[in-house]
């Protein structure tokens, strides 16, 4: 089995590494404006928006991996989950209802199926802090920059930063006409994209960008049931993007984006496999006490890629509730996204600048699978419907002095509108009888309507009181308002009544309140102790506001609620973290090696955690008492002295553990275990090397290897599954012109094929005391590209 020396050693030998994507000295996309380049840098530095201002990589006091567009473009890399293996102690799951996907760091994350609370790790697209991982479901394409900040980020990203954010900036007009056309192929799940964009100047003062992006894959994943409709699972998708740059003087400038997101496949579920417990067989799927048995199907093999998801059983898929379609019992999911994200900066002085960013978020989702996971037939049946409207408004007055002393005040407001609707079959009652009343083959349709009103102001000060000293200090205050309606418009009549005496169809419950605040500080010392180094050290609290659980069901969990009148019982606390980083940073050797370190203790108070019971199909929303996240990470990356070679490294450990009482769903204390999706050892190492063949043509080589060590799946037990250490390997070959107008490139992600787990949870419908299958969520297999890219 291979081990972290193992994984050093041989990929040493092979010279295959981490992309240094997050060193590359093309990191800074060639297209983006000169406003994001200071003038005196030369093209290998890095600039990020960290602090809400512009500044160098190497100049910000905090940790932070940072991937251009053009390596984005190298390795294929155009769906959120393949950056995991770019960035150690990244985990990033996409699918399922609710959130849509689930984002950890260093341990720290949230669920992928809940839309109540926000994810730990916030998305930042444009400047726009958006609540759902919808957005880049679909996948991301025309970036300039995505950068991932390490760490509690309240100060200048706002609420839903504990852990730290995924940033992304797509690219903007440039000052000349330029136009790019791709085109690729997949060989293994036999999928094809085509996109490409143009951009240039209208006028002196007026520039534009049109990029587009259309992806269609014919063979995401086998689907072994019987009888279905899609025996290939695949999907496909649409991304168009608008960008209008207007500058008619040298003290304002206005961006706005549009952009628009359709994401169409064929069932709610992805690469999700089952694993056979302890028992060693396949459970049954148990249903009514008893009273129907489904044959389970798949086999125990749950590293196959071969997947067991039937569609619906004839006697659940008849009728969908009034007022939904649940598409002939067939799974399926449709997506629609708009976002707008305009900008304004004003110059109201030399050393005066206002920042305005305005953004609008509106997000549907309509989809259907079985969560049963298995069974010669579909049970379990969830059909959704999701919508979220966000509106933001963000203010910042930021200073821009000659001398030691600068600073920047803000305010922001979000207003944010949810609705979750399910019409599930959890009891599965229809395989006696549909409801007598409507003819309905479900157990009922609830809706979930949240309205968010958050409020901040904040400020930051920067001092250097000293030569090579600068102090930073900071604080955000926040204001949080939540209001839930829960609406259950259908109950199966069997259900409402004896012996279930489950809520009646029409329930309506009171509004149910919450409201929190917070002040989040954060301070900053750092030192230069060279013209190429510089120590720090940071100290920083972060807040995830709370909220009410839209998980619970008209079953027995919120009938008991509704009975007692304690609506309370669904309400969730607020999360808040407190700690401390210190690190170094230098650009050594004439800066063609950049070596950057960081230490880090990090304690969350009242970690949201939604935890599933596969026995009474319920999801729980609660919070753990205590964990404390502490490690060290390790970015280097070296120009080497053979011309076009760049040799990169990121190594991370990370002790991530639950260090008070938290009592799981399955009754067991925690307090003393490692947190899920928390490798200790984590790392990847790469070269990028272009070699001149002649004067009009250009080798490109690149190799990847990314090591995790093992990690617990679930938080539920001290015998969660867990996934070993795994080593995966990317790599490709490309020619073209030196000036790029072409290449073609072979491109290979994880080509040993190895399958790891992100998530572990019960398999429903397991017979209580004696089913012990575990559901998988896994990644995505190898994948093969063969790409043709022309640029004008």
């Amino acid at each position: 089995m291979l081990n972290k020396h193992t994984f050093l050693s041989g990929c040493a030998i092979a010279v295959f590494g981490w992309s240094g994507l997050t060193t590359s000295a093309n990191a800074q996309d060639a297209t983006e404006p000169v406003s994001k380049v200071a003038a005196d840098v030369d093209d290998a530095v890095i600039i990020v928006t960290a602090r809400r201002r512009d500044e160098a990589l190497q100049d910000v006091p905090m940790s932070i991996a940072s991937i251009g567009g053009d390596a984005l473009e190298k390795s294929q890399i155009s769906k959120p989950e393949a950056l995991a293996s770019r960035v150690p102690t990244l985990n990033i799951a996409v699918g399922g209802s609710g959130s849509g996907g689930q984002i950890s760091l260093r341990g720290i994350g949230s669920s992928n199926v809940s839309a109540a609370f926000d994810s730990a790790v916030a998305l930042d697209f444009d400047g726009v802090v958006l609540s759902s991982m919808r957005l880049v479901q679909a996948g991301f394409f025309d970036v300039a920059q995505i950068d991932v900040l390490k760490g509690p980020q309240s100060l200048y990203f706002g609420k839903s930063a504990t852990a730290g954010v995924l940033s992304i900036r797509s690219a903007d007009p440039t000052t000349t006409f330029e136009a790019s056309l791709r085109g690729s192929y997949e060989i293994e799940e036999k999928g094809y994209t085509v996109e490409g964009y143009v951009s240039g100047p209208i006028s002196d003062t007026l520039g534009y960008r049109i990029a587009g992006r259309y992806n269609k894959i014919d063979e995401l994943y086998v689907n072994a049931a019987p009888n279905v409709a899609n025996s290939y699972r695949g999907e496909e998708n649409i991304n168009l993007r608008g960008t209008l740059e207007w500058e008619p003087s040298d003290s304002f400038k206005f961006n706005v984006k549009a952009n628009y997101v359709r994401h169409d496949n064929d069932g709610e579920i992805r690469h999700t496999q089952i694993f056979c417990g302890a028992n060693g067989v396949p459970d049954p799927l148990v249903l009514l006490g008893g009273a129907v048995v489904v044959p389970p199907g798949y086999d125990c093999n749950s590293f196959d890629n071969t997947f067991w998801l039937p569609d619906s059983a004839a006697p659940l898929g008849q009728m969908a509730p009034p007022g939904m379609d649940n598409n002939g019992g067939v799974p399926f999911n449709n997506t629609d996204i708009y976002l707008v994200r305009a900008r304004a900066d004003i110059a109201l002085q030399d050393n005066l600048s206002l920042a305005l960013v305005s953004g609008y978020f509106d997000f549907e989702s309509r989809g259907q699978d079985f969560y049963g996971y298995g069974g010669m037939f579909g049970v379990g049946t969830d059909l959704n419907r999701n919508r979220t409207k966000q509106f933001s408004q963000e203010i910042r007055l930021t200073s821009d002095n000659v001398g030691p002393f600068n600073w920047l005040f803000g305010g922001f407001y979000e207003r944010r509108d949810i609705l979750f609707e399910a019409a599930q079959n959890a009891v599965n009652i229809s395989f006696l009888t549909p409801d007598p009343v409507t003819g309905a083959t479900f157990d009922w349709r609830r809706q979930h309507y949240t309205t968010t009103d958050a409020y901040s102001v904040f400020g930051s000060v920067l001092v250097e009181p000293i030569d090579r000293l600068e102090l930073s200090a900071g604080l955000r205050y926040t204001k949080e308002e939540k209001v839930n309606r829960i609406e259950v418009p259908f109950v199966h009549a069997v259900l409402s009544g004896p012996p279930f005496n489950f809520l009646t169809s029409g329930f309506q419950s009171p509004q149910i309140r919450f409201d929190d605040d917070n002040l989040s500080p954060e301070v900053s010392i750092k030192y230069e102790i060279s013209d190429a180094a510089h120590i720090y050290a940071a100290y920083k609290k972060g807040f995830k506001s709370g909220g009410i659980d839209n998980s619970a069901l008209p079953s027995s969990g919120l009938s008991d609620i509704v009975a007692s009148g304690d609506y309370s019982q669904l309400i969730f606390a607020s999360e808040t973290a407190e700690g401390f980083e210190i690190g170094l940073k230098s650009m050594l050797a004439q800066d063609q090696l950049r070596l950057n370190l960081s230490l880090f203790n990090y304690v969350f108070s009242d970690l949201q955690i939604q935890s599933f019971d596969p026995i009474a199909i319920q999801y729980r929303t609660g919070n753990a008492g205590e964990l404390r996240s502490r490690g060290g990470d390790i970015d280097l990356s070296w120009r080497s002295p053979v011309d076009g070679l760049t040799l990169a490294a990121a190594i991370a450990y990370t002790n991530a553990k639950f260090t008070k009482t938290y009592i799981s769903n399955t009754g067991v204390d925690l307090d003393g275990r490692a947190a899920p999706r928390a490798p200790k050892w984590s790392g990847n190492i790469s070269f990028d090397w272009t070699l001149p063949m002649s004067n009009n043509l250009d080798l490109s080589l690149f190799g990847l290897a990314n090591y995790s060590g093992s990690y617990f799946a679930d938080a539920t037990s001290f015998d969660d599954y867990v996934q070993n250490e795994y080593v995966t390997l990317d790599a490709n070959i490309s020619i073209g012109s030196p000036d790029d107008s072409w290449r073609v490139s072979l491109i290979g992600n994880n080509l040993t094929d190895k399958i790891y787990v992100n998530q572990a949870s019960g398999r429903p419908f397991r017979q209580a005391g004696v089913g012990d299958d575990l559901a998988l969520t896994q990644n995505r297999g190898r994948q093969v590209f063969v790409e043709l890219a022309v640029k004008y």
